[in-house]
C-alpha cells in the first residue's frame, strides 16, 4: 500500500515540488483527515472542510514562517496544523494538553497571529506587514479572511487603514456565502453579485490586456489614455469593485478548490505593488456530503458518526429553553425584538427568526453594532433582547457603557456561555462578563441555576426590571436539583442549615455542586448552609445581613476573582461589620485552558469535590468542630 502523502509532509517547505495533482490528492487526504478527527473530537467542520485547497495554495506559494499567514477567526486552521508539523498531533485536537482548535503563536511559529474571534486578521497582519517595512524585512504577509467576519466593522477598519497606505500587503478572501448561518447584510448581497457573474474575471482580463497595449507617444498624452483606460473600464464593468475603491487591486473571483488557478493568482498578488486583495469562492463542508447538504449544522459540531452524520443528540439545553420562552413571550407582545451577531442557530433564536421575521434582527458578526442597534429599538419604544455568548459579548464593552447605560436604556442581554465552555479553550471561556458588567452602572445581572428559572428571570428581565438587564446562564443542560429544594421567584434564597456555621454562596450553575457538597458534609456530620444568589448585581442587603453572622463563608464563583461577585460580596460583609472568615474559590487572573468542561471545574475546585476539599482543608485547620449549631 502506498504511503500517504501526507505522512511526508513535516513542514510547509515539503510541498514545494510537489505537482498540481499531487497537491489535489494531498487536500483530499486532508479532508478525510479532517472529518476522522473532528467525528472523534468535536470541533469546526464545515469551514475547514471548505479551505483545503487554498490553505494548500497558499503553502505552496509562500514560505512560512518566513512569510506570514494570519488566519481570522481560527476555526479554518485545521489543514494548516497539518501542514505545518501537526499532522501527527491532529488526534490531540481541542483535548486537554493537545493542540488548539484555533492558531496560536505559542504553540507554533507558523501561527503568525492567534485568533478565535471575528475579524481580526487584516489588521493584525497588517500592523505585521508596516513592522516587516520596519525592520528591512521583504518577506510577505498575508490576511486569510472569511465573507462572514466582512460584516464586522474591525475588518473595514483594517481594509481602510491598508488601502490607503500603498504598501505591498495581501487579503485573501475565502468567500463560502456563509459565517455559521447565512451571511446577511449588504456586503452578503454585494458579493453575490460578484460571484454570480462569471465572465467578469475573463471579460475584465481581456480588457486589461487589451488595455496595456494601447500605446503612449509622449508625457502629453499620458494623462488622455489613462483617462480613455479608465473610461473603457467602467463602460465595461459597470462600476468598479469595492475593495478597489478602497485602494486594493482587485482579483477574482476564483474557484477556491482548483488549486492550480489558486497558486497563478497568488503569485500574481506577490509580484504586484501594493494592496491586493484575492477572492476566492468556496464550499463549505466541502468533500463530506452530510456537512454540504448542512453546513451551518457542521459549521461547529460534538463528535458525530461518519456513516450516518448523526451526533449522540442529547437533552434540552439552555439555549432551547432560552429560545422557547422569549418566543412565548413575543406571542403576547409585538415590542418584543430579538437581535442575534450571525448566532441564529447557537443561541436558539432560530424558531423566533421563523415565527417573528420583522422583529429579528441578524446583524451580522457585529456585536458592537448589535448593542447600538438595540439602543435604537429601545429608545423607540421596542424591548431588545440581544442574545450573545459571554466571550463575544465582550466586543461591546464601550456600546454598553456609552449607548445603553448612560442613556439608561432597557435592553435585554442574554448571555449564553456563560462560565466555562470546554474544548473551544480560553478565547471562548465566558468568565468575563460579571466582572466587567459589575463595574457598569445602570446594570442588574440574573444567574439561573435551572430552565424554570430562566423562564421567569427571563420574564422579570423584560417587564419587571429597567435599563440594562443581564440573564446569564451555562452552555447545555441543567445539573443536579435536590428534591426538597424549592424554585422561588427572589433575588437570593438560603438553602440548608441556617444554624451551621458554614456558608456556602455561589451563582448560576454552581449551585447544583454546592448541593451535592452539602449533602457530603452531612454525612460526615458538618452542617452548612447556602446562599444561593440569582441577582448578583445589585447584591440585596438581605442577603448580606444573612451572611454576616456566619462563622465562615465559601465563595465559588465561575468567573475570575479580580472585580467579580464574589470580591464585591466580601466588600459588602466588611461594611456590615463581618468578623468571620471568607474564602473566594475563582479564576485567578488567568487564562483557562481548553479541556472539557468537567475538568475544568475540578482543575478549579469548582465542582462537587473541589467545594468539599477546601472546605474541609479550611476547617480542619482551624480544628473546628462545625457540626454543632451557632449560639
Amino acid at each position: 500500500m502506498e504511503d500517504k502523502l501526507l505522512e511526508k509532509i513535516e513542514s510547509p517547505q515539503d510541498i514545494k515540488n510537489l505537482s498540481v495533482k499531487e497537491l489535489e490528492n494531498l487536500s483530499d487526504e486532508i479532508r478525510q483527515e479532517i472529518v476522522s478527527v473532528v467525528s472523534k473530537n468535536g470541533g469546526h467542520l464545515s469551514p475547514n472542510l471548505g479551505i483545503v485547497e487554498l490553505t494548500v495554495a497558499l503553502h505552496k506559494v509562500f514560505d512560512s514562517p518566513k512569510d506570514k499567514i494570519v488566519f481570522d477567526v481560527g476555526h479554518q486552521c485545521y489543514a494548516h496544523k497539518m501542514l505545518t508539523g501537526r499532522y501527527k498531533q491532529m488526534d490531540t485536537l481541542r483535548k486537554e494538553g493537545g493542540l488548539s482548535g484555533f492558531p496560536s503563536h505559542l504553540e507554533n511559529p507558523n501561527d503568525a497571529f492567534g485568533a478565535g474571534h471575528s475579524s481580526t486578521s487584516i489588521s493584525a497582519a497588517y500592523g505585521l506587514q508596516c513592522a516587516n517595512i520596519l525592520n528591512d524585512d521583504d518577506s510577505y504577509v498575508v490576511a486569510v479572511i472569511g465573507d462572514g467576519a466582512l460584516s464586522g466593522g474591525l475588518a473595514f477598519e483594517g481594509l481602510n487603514n491598508a488601502g490607503r497606505s500603498k504598501k505591498n500587503f495581501i487579503v485573501v478572501l475565502n468567500d463560502n456565502k456563509m459565517s455559521i448561518s447565512k451571511n446577511v447584510g449588504s456586503m452578503a448581497r454585494y458579493l453575490t453579485s460578484i460571484r454570480v457573474n462569471p465572465s467578469y474575471l475573463n471579460t475584465k482580463s481581456k480588457v486589461e490586456r487589451f488595455l496595456t497595449k494601447i500605446p503612449v507617444i509622449g508625457k502629453g498624452l499620458l494623462g488622455f489614455f489613462r483617462g480613455l483606460k479608465n473610461f473603457i473600464k467602467r463602460r465595461v464593468f459597470k462600476s468598479r469593485t469595492i475593495f478597489e475603491d478602497m485602494g486594493f487591486y482587485y482579483y477574482g473571483p476564483f474557484d477556491g478548490h482548483n488549486i492550480g488557478e489558486l497558486i497563478t493568482a497568488l503569485n500574481a498578488a506577490k509580484r504586484k505593488k501594493g494592496p491586493v486583495l484575492i477572492h476566492a469562492v468556496t464550499t463549505k463542508g466541502k468533500g463530506y456530503e452530510f456537512a454540504e447538504k448542512n453546513p451551518k449544522g457542521f459549521h461547529g459540531t460534538a463528535p458525530f458518526d461518519v456513516d450516518t452524520g448523526l451526533t449522540n443528540g442529547g437533552s434540552k439545553s439552555y439555549s432551547d429553553v432560552f429560545g422557547e420562552t422569549l418566543c412565548q413571550i413575543a406571542e403576547k407582545d409585538e415590542k418584543i425584538c430579538a437581535i442575534t451577531a450571525a448566532m441564529q442557530l447557537g443561541t436558539g433564536l432560530s424558531s423566533f427568526a421563523q415565527k417573528y421575521k420583522s422583529r429579528f434582527f441578524d446583524v451580522g458578526i457585529a456585536e458592537e453594532h448589535a448593542v447600538t442597534f438595540g439602543c435604537g429599538l429601545a429608545m423607540g419604544g421596542m424591548i431588545p433582547v440581544f442574545a450573545v455568548y459571554s466571550t463575544f459579548l465582550q466586543r461591546s464593552y464601550d456600546q454598553i457603557i456609552h449607548d445603553a447605560s448612560i442613556q439608561k436604556l432597557h435592553i435585554i442581554l442574554a448571555i449564553d456561555r456563560a462560565g466555562i465552555v470546554g474544548e473551544d479553550g480560553k478565547t471562548h471561556q465566558g468568565l468575563f462578563d460579571t466582572s466587567f458588567l459589575n463595574n457598569i452602572p445602570n446594570v442588574t445581572i440574573l444567574c439561573p441555576s435551572y430552565f424554570d428559572e430562566l423562564r421567569f428571570m427571563l420574564k422579570n428581565a423584560i417587564y419587571n426590571e429597567s435599563e440594562i438587564v443581564a440573564v446569564r446562564y451555562p452552555r447545555g443542560r441543567e445539573l443536579y436539583k435536590p428534591k426538597n429544594f424549592l424554585i422561588k421567584d427572589s433575588k437570593y434564597v438560603f438553602f440548608g442549615d441556617e444554624k451551621s456555621d458554614i456558608l456556602i454562596i455561589t451563582y448560576g450553575r454552581l449551585f447544583s455542586f454546592a448541593c451535592e457538597c452539602m449533602e457530603r458534609l452531612e454525612k460526615q456530620g458538618i452542617s452548612a448552609c447556602i446562599l444561593k444568589l440569582n441577582t448578583v448585581k445589585p447584591i440585596d442587603s438581605g442577603a448580606v445581613i444573612g451572611a454576616k453572622d456566619f462563622k465562615y463563608c465559601f465563595f465559588f464563583e465561575e468567573g475570575i476573582s479580580c472585580g467579580g461577585i464574589g470580591e464585591h460580596f466580601l466588600c459588602k460583609l466588611i461594611e456590615n461589620d463581618f468578623t468571620g472568615k471568607y474564602t473566594l474559590t475563582a479564576i485567578d487572573d488567568q487564562y483557562v485552558e481548553q479541556s472539557t468542561v468537567a475538568s475544568a471545574l475540578k482543575k478549579y475546585k469548582l465542582d462537587t469535590d473541589g467545594m468539599e476539599e477546601v472546605i474541609l482543608k479550611k476547617i480542619k485547620c482551624d480544628g473546628e468542630l462545625c457540626g454543632k449549631e451557632k449560639t
